[in-house]
Formats: C-alpha cells, structure tokens, sequence
C-alpha cells in the first residue's frame, strides 16, 4: 500500500508568536525611532545655541561700533553748542560783530558742522528680519536688546529736525556773510581755519541779524537735545554690552 505524505507548506509558520515576542518587537522598534528622535533634537538645541553664541557674539562687535561712534558725535556736538553759543552772543550786538568777525566768520561756520550718527544695527537687522530672535532663549537680554535699538527712532527723528533748521539758518547766512571769506577759512585738507584780519558781514542791519540769530538758536536747542539722547544711547550701549558679556560668559 502506497503512502502520500503531505507536502510542507513553507508559507506556514513553524509555529505561533506569542503576545511577548510582538510586545518586545514593538518595544525595541520604538526606542530605536525615541533615541533617534533624542539625538536629533540634541544637535539641533546645540545647533541653535551656538548660532545663539554667534549672535550675541556679533551683537557685542556691532554694540562697540557704536560707543566709538558716538564718542565721536558727543565731542563735536559739545564743540558745535559752544560756537553757536559765541556765535548768537556776537549777532546779538551788532558793534561786538564789527570787532569780532574774525570769530563770527568762524563760528558761523563751524557752530552749525554736525556728523551724522552712524550706528551699525548689522547683527539686529539679520535677528529681526530672518526670525532669529527666537534663538536668543534669554528672555531680559532679548528684551534689553530691544529696548536699546527702539531708541533710535527719536534720533533720527531730531537729526532730520536739525538738517531743516540748518536749510533755514543758510538762507538767512547767505544774506549775510560774504561767501569770498567763507571761501578763504576753507584749507587745503578741508578744515576751516580762523582768520586774523576782522572780516566785515555783507550787512549789520538788526533785523536781519536777529533772524540769523533764531535759527542758531533753533538748531542749538536741537543739538543740546540730540546731545542728551546720546549720552543716554552710549550708557545703554556700554550696559547691554557688559550685561551680555556676563550673561553668556564672553571675555
């Protein structure tokens, strides 16, 4: 009597996995994507606190840029306030401004002089316009970086004040003195130079003389103004340098 065997069906497994081996697979497959997913967010949160470093590093650069700027903007706004000061003082009495033209040309020229504040927001630009503030995680020194550039506004603001004002003091200043002598104070490197031999103005009348006076003081009030807010800008850029040096360990 022939026998058949039954063929083996490779489909067919060996035998039935039990409910612990799908519960360790399952275990094992999910702290494999969990440990993945820790690495990545660590080198993303490294990623985004060096950039963070970077930034504030730049920003400390940009702040310094800044103190030696407006270094030089208070030394010659104190300069300018003076000779606009001697400069009223003599228009003030027309016989004082016939025995003083040599001083009166000089301040008339060198009173109204103002250099433009140049400060350099490189580093605040790139943070404000790419999103980057959420990088800076440090909620006081995010707040002190903008509470310092806000102050810019009112700046600019009194500059564009002052460049009108000193539109208004040349029209009256063109009446009045002689463009040949202002020619003359202009030296070869550009400077203005006082000169020895008491200079007459094109014309004493008071009138005139008191509106020339007006707008010197228009633009002296302007500057002692502007004077003010830079000093303030300076102390907030020495403190929010300092403040970020010691908050984020820089030498």
């Amino acid at each position: 009597m022939e026998v058949h065997h039954h063929a083996h069906n490779p489909a067919e497994p060996h035998h039935k996995k039990n409910w612990k081996s799908y519960f360790w697979e399952f275990l094992m497959l999910f702290l494999a994507v969990f440990c993945g997913f820790l690495a990545e967010y660590q080198l993303e949160h490294k990623i985004e606190k060096d950039r963070e470093l970077q930034f504030i590093k730049s920003l400390t650069t940009d702040l310094q840029d800044d103190i030696i700027s407006l270094n030089a903007v208070i030394v010659q706004d104190y300069r300018g306030i003076k000779s606009l000061d001697t400069l009223m003082d003599l228009l003030n009495t027309p016989q004082l401004a016939k025995q003083h033209g040599d001083q009166l040309y000089f301040a008339a020229r060198t009173g109204p002089r103002s250099i433009p504040f140049v400060n350099n927001s490189r580093t605040f630009d790139q943070l404000k316009n790419s999103g980057g503030f959420r990088l800076i995680r440090k909620t006081q020194a995010s707040n002190k970086i903008m509470g310092y550039y806000s102050q810019f506004f009112l700046i600019r603001l009194l500059e564009d004040n002052y460049n009108h004002e000193f539109d208004n003091f040349k029209n009256i200043a063109a009446k009045i003195l002689d463009p040949a002598i202002l020619r003359r104070q202009e030296s070869e490197n550009g400077n203005i130079e006082r000169s020895n031999d008491n200079p007459s103005l094109r014309t004493y009348d008071i009138e005139m003389l008191k509106e020339m006076t007006f707008h010197a003081l228009q633009m002296n009030g302007s500057r002692r103004s502007r004077l003010m807010l830079f000093k303030k800008l300076k102390k907030s850029a020495e403190d929010l340098k300092a403040d970020l040096k010691k908050e984020y360990q820089l030498e």
